[in-house]
């Protein structure tokens, strides 16, 4: 009987599963739009949407709490001040799970996780401050 199993462990210890998905929530706050596999997606949504939860709030042991599951500084005030406001009349629902076909190499079921009313704009935006940043060292 499967009862008190509520997670999929996806082959990884506790300390990797933990890291993994405090990077591809720190990707998701950053980008508000990845493709990962449809078993990673569907564990990262409710992960996400406690965060926003938390950013909602927006009290400093708030802050504490998601500092604390998250890797980057800038991540978590991002989360805070602008996805946090975003989302302050929404009662939950704050991401989305679209599945995205097969993978090449081993078939696995891909999808895009996103934040409902994301801004186009930010996927990408840091690689592209970056590569203006490395541009403009050059001259």
């Amino acid at each position: 009987m499967r009862h008190a199993r509520g997670y999929r462990r996806l082959n990884r210890t506790h300390e990797h599963r933990k890291a993994l998905f405090a990077n591809m929530s720190g990707s998701l706050i950053e980008h508000e739009q990845i493709k990962t596999t449809l078993p990673k997606a569907k564990e990262l949504r409710p992960i996400i949407e406690k965060l926003i939860t938390l950013a909602k709030r927006g009290d400093l042991h708030a802050r504490r709490q998601a500092a604390a599951q998250l890797k980057e500084d800038k991540h978590v005030a991002r989360l805070f001040d602008i996805l946090g406001p975003r989302y302050k009349d929404r009662q939950g629902g704050y991401v989305r799970i679209l599945k995205a076909g097969f993978r090449y190499g081993d078939m696995a079921p891909m999808a895009i996780i996103e934040f409902v009313d994301r801004d186009p704009s930010a996927k990408g935006a840091a690689d592209r401050a970056r590569a203006e940043a490395e541009e403009a060292a050059e001259d």
